[in-house]
């Protein structure tokens, strides 16, 4: 029997719980690439509404983030981003048809997939304190402070959900000291996506500059480990990576024509609207349905709608996203050997660049080739260590 959907005050209060990885990044390219602002935001969200409906499940989608960041740091052309979308719709089409992907996302230990997950929450936890929470001085220490007091105090209450606490104070405080109504008001008005057909050349050099890059990311986050993060918060649905690794390709091959900006699955952002509250796909309709308002309304005033999210209370919402990922590493503590291969590949996937790619491979070697890499010392080796620290504490007296 399908999943119920519903609209409840815990799915409004997590309807948000992936915007502070979301908003800047979809943001940051249409102003980096001079991208038309009606269509991806509309797209975007138009595009989440989807997938609320087709998962049932609060599972999100999120701008491709290797592409979004060499999009805004490296002035990369608007038709070379389109061209890309369709560049790796077409790979994760293939490596699904093929059974390519569920052969890969078989062979990946758990440990593994828990360092992939630690990482990701580092990363998040880092991002959250270093740039977010400190970004209006004192009044964004305060701000942050208030909001994450009452996510603590209201974590996991059904009555009163802190997500809606925590963007709440958030309106409120822009509303009152950031967002100009009026030009919020004058930028109003109606458009629609614009449709685009990138030419083969595009998607040729998008392949190589982009969707290259990404691939590696997309592999271990947005498919092995969402996967993985939905058996851990929804045991009771199954939902394999190829259903993910389907819906990922569709996603990339149609957006682009509609010029909206490439997507993909998140555990991220899955683990980021349940801590907020949500159960079911109706956070992400939600959510989907405010990127499109957003895009068909107000396109001439996105400024002011990215104030509405003032950057200390979007720190908060990426710190219970992070803490979400963080804790699932608990579960390796029984084997001292795969907790250490856990905590390797987390801290190279947040310290390296293609950390999440450099981890992966490590954290595989490690646990596939007989090395005794965190394992505890065998029966003779703690004999010979206790016998030599003996003959110290002999040679010491």
């Amino acid at each position: 029997m399908p999943r119920a959907i519903r609209f409840d005050r815990n799915e409004w209060a997590g309807s948000f719980g992936d915007i502070g990885t979301d908003l800047p990044l979809v943001f940051g390219m249409v102003l980096a690439a001079g991208l038309d602002a009606a269509s991806v935001f509309a797209v975007f969200g138009l595009l989440q509404v989807a997938t609320g409906l087709v998962y049932r499940l609060p599972m999100p989608l999120q701008p491709l983030k290797a592409m979004a960041v060499l999009v805004i740091t490296g002035g990369v052309a608007a038709e070379t981003l389109y061209g890309a979308g369709i560049a790796i719709g077409a790979v994760m089409l293939v490596l699904t048809l093929t059974g390519v992907l569920g052969w890969v996302a078989r062979r990946i230990p758990l440990c593994v997939v828990r360092g992939i997950q630690l990482g990701l929450g580092l990363s998040l936890a880092s991002l959250a304190l270093r740039s977010y929470v400190s970004a209006q001085g004192v009044q964004g220490y305060l701000l942050a402070g208030v909001a994450f007091a009452a996510l603590v105090v209201l974590w996991g209450n059904r009555r009163i959900p802190a997500g809606l606490v925590v963007v709440g104070l958030g309106l409120v405080y822009a509303l009152s000291f950031r967002v100009d109504l009026g030009a919020l008001v004058a930028g109003a008005g109606f458009a629609l996506p614009r449709l685009r057909v990138p030419e083969l050349a595009d998607v040729a050099t998008g392949f190589l500059v982009l969707a290259l890059p990404q691939l590696p990311l997309s592999l271990s986050n947005s498919v092995i480990a969402t996967e993985r993060t939905l058996a851990d918060l929804f045991p009771e649905r199954r939902v394999g990576v190829r259903k993910i690794g389907f819906t990922y390709a569709a996603v990339n091959l149609l957006a682009p024509l509609a010029g909206g900006v490439p997507a993909c699955h998140g555990c991220g952002g899955l683990a980021g609207h349940y801590a907020l509250g949500a159960r079911t796909g109706g956070s992400v309709v939600i959510y989907g349905g405010f990127f499109l308002c957003a895009g068909i309304f107000l396109s001439g005033s996105l400024a002011q709608v990215v104030e509405v999210f003032p950057l200390p209370i979007l720190g908060v919402v990426l710190l219970a996203e992070a803490l979400i990922l963080m804790r699932f590493v608990g579960d390796q503590a029984g084997s001292r050997r795969e907790l250490s291969i856990a905590l390797l590949v987390g801290v190279l996937a947040l310290a390296l660049p293609q950390g999440y790619l450099v981890g992966l491979v490590v954290g595989l070697l490690l646990y596939h080739l007989p090395v005794p890499f965190g394992a505890a010392a065998s029966q003779p080796e703690r004999r010979e260590l206790a016998a030599a620290e003996s003959a110290d504490d002999a040679v010491t007296e």
